[in-house]
């Protein structure tokens, strides 16, 4: 009879032992799946941080510049097409980063040509807006590396969180996958030739 009660007491713990270990490894994984979520909302805050100065500054370069239309299209075109592109959180795979990283690439060249003006404007060069505006737009881009950089570690800690041994199987059972990287833009890899 004591021997039955013994008995009845491991396995009681055990599975309370199961079930506490599951519990943990889960809120774990949840834990870790909203900081990502977290890391990806500041990036796109940071990017529309920067589509928001967007239209302030090819204002201030249409004031200058007015036969530029077609760099000044452009931006506006590439701008669009980037805030157009939205990343599903609970996803967050490598293909949606990458197609957002695609657009805002493209906005980035568009807007690369669209400060170069400033060189064939002396006008605009000197205008305080303009280097204002610059100022701000070289600030949000090194936010906007730093973003990325936050994101992506956050995101390997929940990936290794995902793919060890035991948590794997829990992530498995509830659905948990691994998400993806922000990756340098093709051709980065190659330094540029400099030549005098």
């Amino acid at each position: 009879m004591k021997r039955g009660y013994i008995i009845v007491l491991v396995i009681v713990l055990a599975v309370l032992a199961l079930f506490i270990w599951v519990k943990n490894s889960y809120n774990g994984l949840v834990k870790a799946d909203e900081q990502v979520k977290a890391a990806w909302s500041q990036v796109e805050n940071v990017y529309q941080r920067r589509a928001d100065l967007i239209p302030n500054l090819v204002a201030t370069v249409k004031g200058y510049a007015e036969h530029e239309s077609e760099t000044l299209e452009g931006v506006v075109e590439a701008r669009s097409k980037a805030t157009q592109v939205s990343v599903d959180p609970e996803k967050l795979d490598a293909a949606d980063i990458a197609r957002f990283q695609e657009a805002q690439g493209e906005l980035t060249q568009a807007i690369g040509r669209l400060v170069m003006l400033r060189e064939s404007y002396p006008d605009l060069k000197a205008n305080q807006n303009f280097l204002e505006l610059q100022a701000q737009l070289e600030g949000t881009e090194n936010r906007i590396s730093t973003e990325r950089m936050k994101f992506n570690e956050t995101a390997r800690g929940y990936n290794t969180m995902v793919r060890s041994f035991p948590k794997n199987i829990i992530a498995s059972m509830f659905g948990f996958g691994t998400k993806g990287y922000f990756e340098a833009a093709e051709g980065t890899e190659t330094a540029p030739k400099v030549e005098f």
